[in-house]
């Protein structure tokens, strides 16, 4: 294929004949796993077991950290740490617009306000100095909570010194990154505590669930008592916590996930590189990338779409791949503060020029660990005979109602 053959929006033959989707989990030991679940239902012991205990002492030992909380998801993590950090009403946790919904969602539950700050364009992480601005804002500040996006460590040790002048507690959502290192160090011991997502996007993955991790003894004991209602077993609640223990069979998933995550991380990171190269006639790409010195998950191969040089945005080259039966999506777009839920809120007020630039430009192609190379060149090929056919291509512009239903289409295509 060359990039002279037409696109498939324009009428070319598309790419793939069946749809190629945007993740697919991988697990390595699938007969191991088997004999492992069907020993747990043997055992009639379906929560509060040994595998979640094996899975959180696995969990320290690699991040080398005091304690990990299994959890039922990352958002009940980052509920219950919140939680146990007394934040609440009458205080704010500033944290990024550009990131999953849920990091926000959390502080919502908390009955906290959420304050968003900027994020910088080159990491799509945290910008410190705005940061700073939101923490000197009028307002107790309960809370700092930063992403690392796609898997890429955020900048640690800058905010973790910002949050300790102020005496101010830094919650990771490290939703992406369980596997991932800054200068050397496991992500899972930065800040207060860290919040793993487990789920089937990841790189290790439970199918539903999440790991708090943090050297405070006070804050993993609170986390663990309100995973289980805040019933410490006497059914006597110390308060009012939530169901949202990780169950024996999930446990056993994240186990076998975890025994391959080296491997698979280095296979992401080698599909990236080879995809890089793939677009390398593409002007207008901007693959985001970890700093120098720090190692990835890569949980997510995201590009910044530059509408002039690339020939058109992020929108309409999503719709592109489309045609091409390639997934794909705009992690994030929209940004929190433009979202529905978040439209009244007094921060959705906020003037974040780089998350909304970030956010128009932003788009996600498929990656996942066992991603055939074959696969991922006609993907690279795709963009490349996008680019060169641009100008003949008409702009995609969605209103709410169609992105919603475009997104239903494709998850249903996916069931």
């Amino acid at each position: 294929m060359t990039s002279t053959e037409l696109p498939a929006i324009l009428g070319g033959r598309p790419l793939f004949s069946d749809r190629l989707p945007l993740v697919r989990p991988t697990l390595g030991d699938v007969p191991g796993l088997a004999r492992r679940i069907e020993s747990i239902l043997a055992s009639g012991l379906l929560t509060n077991g040994a595998t979640v205990r094996e899975l959180e002492e696995r969990v320290c030992e690699r991040l080398g950290v005091a304690h990990a909380v299994a959890v039922s998801s990352c958002t009940a993590g980052l509920m219950l740490t919140y939680q146990a950090l007394g934040v609440g009403q009458g205080k704010r946790v500033v944290l990024p617009s550009f990131t999953f919904a849920a990091s926000a969602h959390a502080v919502v539950w908390t009955g906290a306000e959420v304050d968003f700050c900027e994020v910088t364009e080159e990491r799509c992480s945290v910008d410190v100095d705005d940061l700073a601005a939101r923490l000197d804002a009028p307002g107790a500040v309960g809370a700092i909570s930063a992403t690392h996006v796609y898997g890429h460590p955020a900048e640690v040790e800058a905010i973790d010194a910002l949050a300790a002048e102020r005496g101010i507690p830094v919650v990771y959502d490290a939703a992406h990154a369980l596997g991932s290192s800054r200068a050397g160090l496991p992500v899972g011991g930065f800040g207060a505590a860290e919040v793993f997502s487990l789920s089937p996007t990841k790189v290790v993955v439970a199918g539903e669930g999440g790991m708090v991790t943090t050297n405070d003894a006070e804050l993993a004991a609170l986390v663990r008592l309100g995973r289980d209602y805040g019933n410490p077993g006497d059914y006597d609640c110390r308060f009012a916590g939530l169901n949202a223990r990780m169950s024996e069979l999930h446990a056993a998933v994240a186990l076998a996930s975890l025994a391959d995550v080296d491997a698979h991380m280095a296979r992401r990171a080698s599909l990236v590189e080879r995809f890089t190269d793939g677009i390398s006639e593409a002007r207008g790409l901007r693959v985001v990338r970890p700093a120098p010195g720090d190692r990835s998950t890569w949980k997510d191969l995201t590009l910044v779409v530059d509408p002039v040089q690339f020939g058109v945005d992020a929108a309409t080259l999503q719709h592109a791949l489309a045609a091409e039966q390639i997934d794909s999506r705009r992690y994030y777009h929209p940004p929190i503060h433009r979202q529905v839920a978040y439209r009244d809120h007094p921060s959705s007020a906020r003037h974040l020029p780089a998350t909304d630039a970030l956010s128009a430009a932003v788009l996600t192609p498929p990656l996942w660990s066992d991603l055939g190379d074959e696969d991922l060149d006609r993907v690279a090929a795709a963009l490349v005979r996008i680019h060169a056919h641009a100008e003949d291509i008409p702009p995609v512009h969605l209103e709410p109602r169609a992105v919603t239903s475009t997104i239903a289409t494709l998850r249903e295509s996916e069931g």
